[in-house]
């Protein structure tokens, strides 16, 4: 056991960026894989829950619920503007709405530079848990440790409602037959603009939540966006669960690589990427996108 101790923190580290990334990742899925829209201004959502959590954030408990709701309320507008301006757009147009929201993205950025100034700004937290723990001999920071579990309990939440909920075979159902729903009296239309509203929903909850992980910055947005979609690819799109996994992998391929092989580390994701996608063109990883 002594022998893995100095990996310990660097592998919780992986658990809690890979839950991270799930939670960013599955407005994605919900998005992109369920609901056939492609939203590249998905780590602008992320972005503005982060801002919004250092503007309010003081350190006292009283500025969580109201970053909390905030950040989810800002985000949530944002993703329901964002799918009234899709609305026009026809369905499975992937390049038209990979085009507007790119450029919804870098106009969103720019507000927020502009709005919050071009520095990363830093997240405070309560003082119970701006502090490090004893985790097994070892110092742990408590937040990271709430969020695993806050993390987890959400990554569950919205695996069950995805797949075992009305609200769930609902949304999958408007996307394989449209004309079958609305024959069942649901407008598809609604169906695609509600999927988008939780969509922007998880993304402000990640950035409020993450914040002082992935803190807000003029890079935050590029750099959610980016890890996302390689989960997403990875995962499967439609695959709640292998998003989870996928996750999860990229978390523990992020900190361990750095741990274990600090000047190989920035291409350790790229080469699971191509040995993965490799696996599952050869119908190795079947199970893996489906599940």
């Amino acid at each position: 056991m002594s022998e893995l101790d100095p990996y310990l923190i660097p592998a919780l580290d992986g658990v809690a960026y890979g839950l991270l990334l799930f939670v960013v990742a599955a407005g994605l899925v919900l998005s992109f894989g369920v609901a056939g829209i492609l939203n590249l201004a998905h780590g602008t959502l992320y972005a503005i829950g982060a801002y919004v959590a250092a503007w309010l954030a003081d350190g006292g408990w009283a500025a969580v619920p109201l970053a909390l709701v905030a950040g989810v309320a800002a985000s949530t507008a944002a993703g329901t503007a964002l799918a009234g301006l899709l609305t026009p757009v026809k369905r499975g147009d992937h390049l038209t709405q990979a085009l507007l929201t790119f450029g919804l993205a870098l106009a969103g950025g720019s507000l927020l530079v502009s709005a919050f100034g071009p520095d990363d700004l830093p997240v405070r937290v309560p003082a119970v848990l701006d502090r490090p723990i004893d985790l097994a001999g070892h110092s742990y920071a408590a937040y990271r440790l709430v969020f695993i579990v806050v993390a987890a309990v959400i990554a569950v939440g919205l695996y069950l409602t995805v797949t075992r909920t009305r609200a769930g075979m609902l949304v999958r159902a408007a996307v394989d037959d449209p004309q079958m729903v609305a024959c069942l009296g649901v407008n598809p239309t609604r169906v695609r603009v509600g999927v988008l509203a939780v969509s922007g929903a998880l993304a402000g909850l990640a950035g409020v939540l993450g914040a002082p992980i992935i803190g807000p910055g003029p890079s935050t947005a590029a750099t959610v966006l980016l890890l996302s979609l390689v989960v997403v690819v990875l995962g499967g799109l439609s695959s709640v669960g292998g998003t989870l996994l996928a996750a999860l992998a990229v978390g523990e391929i992020q900190t361990l690589g750095v741990a274990l092989l600090p000047t190989t580390a920035p291409f350790l994701l790229y080469a699971a990427m191509a040995v993965i996608l490799a696996a599952r063109a050869r119908g190795v990883l079947r199970r893996w996108s489906t599940a």
